[in-house]
């Protein structure tokens, strides 16, 4: 099996010198946006990082997806590794120079894989039941966490296409947004990267019908009432690295 990555397109930093050690096949992404107060956000992310605003505004994302192929670096797709549904509530953040996202929550419906990314990335994953399908182009979705609270983490939409495809114009919002190669977690006083490389983006703008989202009730309820900007992609092959302590 060639491991070997090709490096194509445009990175911000370079790689990290270690092989990657987990791939992953995003499909039907959706990004949904919308903008919070700087101050706001502020008060919701480790204060080891600096928040990541443009002009002058925070963001909120909600990204659902599913993921058709995912395996450890070395080894093939195992039965109850290689697929899942996948929902991502996260903002934007720097640390050392380095723009990447910070992640509040993360809910999945594989248990393993749960289990994993919270011990090995220390990140907030959440176990959760979902469906999602797709029928005449349109995508359902549907997550509800596996909480006592039924007034957090539930989440139900459909969406699709809406546009050509396009690649975000540099400096511009839609680059912002989606164009991000690492990501930022603290533990303790401690603070971690986790690198991951993909080809730029290819977008399309989006329609979608929201039906519930009690995804980031962390939040004023006001900021997410707004229509959202939407970006979809149709699918995206990633590469993940370890962890690294800054």
């Amino acid at each position: 099996m060639n491991e070997e990555l090709q490096i194509t397109g445009h990175r911000p930093f370079p790689l990290p010198d270690k092989p990657w050690v987990m791939e992953q096949i995003w499909d039907d992404v959706l990004f949904e946006h919308w903008p919070v107060p700087e101050e706001i956000m502020e008060k919701h992310i480790p204060s080891q990082l600096t928040l990541d605003t443009y002009n002058g505004k925070a963001w909120i994302g909600i990204v659902p997806f599913w993921i058709s192929r995912m395996r450890v670096r070395g080894l093939p797709p195992l039965p109850m590794m290689k697929s899942m549904n996948e929902l991502n509530v996260r903002t934007y953040v720097e640390y050392g120079g380095r723009k990447g996202v910070y992640f509040f929550s993360l809910d999945a419906d594989n248990f393993l894989a749960v289990t994993g990314a919270r011990i090995l990335y220390f990140l907030p994953y959440m176990n959760a039941d979902m469906q999602v399908y797709k029928a005449e182009g349109i995508i359902n979705y549907e997550s509800r966490r596996k909480n006592e609270n039924n007034e957090i983490g539930q989440f139900k939409a459909q969406y699709k296409p809406a546009s050509r495809p396009f690649n975000s114009q540099e400096g511009s919002l839609d680059e912002w947004l989606t164009e991000r190669y690492c990501l930022w977690v603290t533990k303790g006083d401690n603070v971690f990267r986790g690198d991951i490389h993909h080809t730029k983006w290819q977008l399309h703008k989006a329609s979608c019908s929201i039906h519930e989202n009690t995804m980031a009730s962390f939040l004023p309820g006001k900021y997410l009432l707004g229509e959202p900007i939407l970006h979809y992609s149709p699918q995206k092959h990633a590469y993940f690295w370890p962890l690294t302590r800054e």
